[in-house]
């Protein structure tokens, strides 16, 4: 286990968004469960004397008079997601629940010990922290939006009630490339298939064998879903299908995990028939091989394990195997279609997340994201129909809309010439294929001009996740000026 170097990074500059990150990531904070960080912003807006409170749904909402001689600017939002994405090694002890994350200095960047960093979105919390604390930062007048389950669900953007924000302008802390202005996102919904299996006693004449897909590099599921980097639950599946068709019986499946996380393991406790075991373990194995050189570039650490387990009790009868094998198979996975509009754009795609099979039950969860609604609805419904197939039911649910870029947005252009005035180069004016908060906030607070900004993050989503140090010290450097240059009302 490596040294803590918490303290170490509190000290980092700027100290204002360093040393308020590490005081925010003792509070555990994973999606669903931010009654902690809460609490803790609600008490940190309070001890600074400033109008807070919370919403209906449980976001926290703090406000600050603008300072001297700037009051006739407009309104500014800064608005960043309280909850963190909770995923670890599995070797990793670590209870999201109860334990802060334990962080460390890597070079030119900060880490995470074996889990994920919360610098999505902890950064742009910090960020905004450090505003409202500050006595000598010149701003206009601020309302610090710090929604919840943004990573889950977009609840606190979906709930978010109407009228208790007055700013002309949102700022968006939630990006990860410190080069660009992001002015659109990618909707999304999700699709859950689920039914019932026959489970049926072990036939004799068979041995059990664990099959453990591992090492896959993952990521964010729509930032990174174009770097075509393997799909653990995908990867299973061409191994069952192949050994499927050669007698191989299948007692259960645990493979992937959180809609927004593209899968990085699976595990499936299989059964082979005697009479022909040494043949399917060799064809498993070649195809193991393949499937690690296909991925080889994207996936240098994919490993493929195959060994002798204990027989299970039962299997799924092998008419439902079948259906099972052939609707995953069936089911897009990746990019589905780029942008005509804009260049190196994903437009639609899919994450096969979660598959899971026992105890007679099967779950394969999946989410869909898309800037253009009618072609999230096409690769919904081509989901929706290879499941349906399959034999299972499909309930598609939490579906939230993109946010159609503006090019001629005032903050746009002012954001822009600020950029070029501090950095000699012109800012990548981008839309993503990520979920965003804006198009949802936009949908309660049409007349409202975003902009999405924030420091170069890697890993998102991954215990791999990082952000850069010198990059923190751009995005807050930026951030300042861009808050001197608001434009008056």
């Amino acid at each position: 286990m490596k040294k803590n170097m918490n303290k170490e990074i509190a000290q980092l500059e700027p100290r204002e968004i360093w040393a308020n990150f590490v005081a925010l990531n003792e509070v555990p904070r994973p999606s669903k469960k931010e009654e902690k960080v809460r609490q803790f912003m609600l008490d940190f807006g309070k001890k600074l004397g400033l109008e807070t409170f919370e919403d209906k749904i449980g976001n926290v909402i703090i406000k600050k008079p603008a300072t001297p001689g700037m009051e006739n600017r407009k309104t500014v939002a800064l608005q960043s997601h309280l909850d963190m994405v909770p995923q670890k090694n599995k070797d990793k002890e670590h209870d999201f629940e109860k334990d802060g994350i334990d962080m460390l200095i890597e070079g030119d960047w900060v880490t995470a010990d074996g889990t994920t960093l919360g610098a999505d979105n902890g950064i742009g919390v910090a960020a905004i922290m450090g505003l409202l604390a500050s006595k000598d930062i010149p701003h206009p007048p601020l309302e610090a939006l710090f929604t919840i389950d943004e990573e889950t669900g977009m609840t606190g953007a979906q709930e978010l009630e109407e009228g208790i924000l007055d700013a002309d302008i949102m700022l968006n802390l939630d990006t990860e490339e410190d080069d660009e202005l992001d002015i659109g996102c990618a909707g999304g919904i999700d699709i859950s298939a689920k039914g019932k299996y026959t489970s049926v006693e072990v036939p004799s004449g068979y041995k059990a064998y664990k099959i453990h897909v591992k090492g896959l590099t993952g990521g964010h599921s729509g930032m990174d879903i174009h770097l075509y980097r393997g799909n653990a639950n995908k990867i299973m599946n061409r191994l069952l299908y192949l050994g499927a068709q050669n007698g191989l019986q299948i007692a259960n499946i645990h493979g992937g995990g959180l809609r927004n996380a593209i899968p990085r393991e699976s595990e499936a406790v299989v059964l082979l028939p005697s009479n022909n075991q040494s043949q399917i373990l060799e064809d498993l194995k070649n195809l193991a091989e393949t499937i690690k050189t296909e991925q080889k570039k994207q996936d240098p650490n994919l490993e493929i394990i195959i060994e002798e387990t204990g027989l299970p009790n039962y299997i799924m009868r092998e008419e439902d195997r079948d259906r099972l094998i052939k609707a995953v198979y069936a089911a897009h996975n990746g990019v589905y279609r780029m942008s005509p509009d804009m260049e190196d754009l994903v437009e639609t795609s899919n994450n096969v997340a979660q598959v899971i099979v026992e105890n007679g039950d099967i779950r394969i969860e999946n989410l869909t994201r898309s800037s253009v609604e009618s072609t999230k609805e096409d690769l919904a419904n081509a989901l929706r129909s290879a499941y349906e197939l399959g034999g299972l039911e499909v309930e598609m649910s939490g579906s939230y809309p993109g946010w159609k870029p503006n090019p001629d947005a005032q903050i746009l252009s002012v954001m822009t010439d600020l950029y070029k005035k501090l950095y000699k180069e012109e800012p990548k004016v981008v839309a993503c294929h990520a979920g965003l908060e804006c198009g949802i906030i936009k949908s309660h607070y049409p007349n409202m001009e975003m902009i999405s900004f924030g420091p170069t993050i890697q890993g998102a989503h991954s215990p791999d996740e990082r952000v850069n140090i010198e990059s923190v010290k751009k995005f807050w450097e930026y951030l300042k000026e861009t808050l001197k240059n608001i434009p008056e009302k």
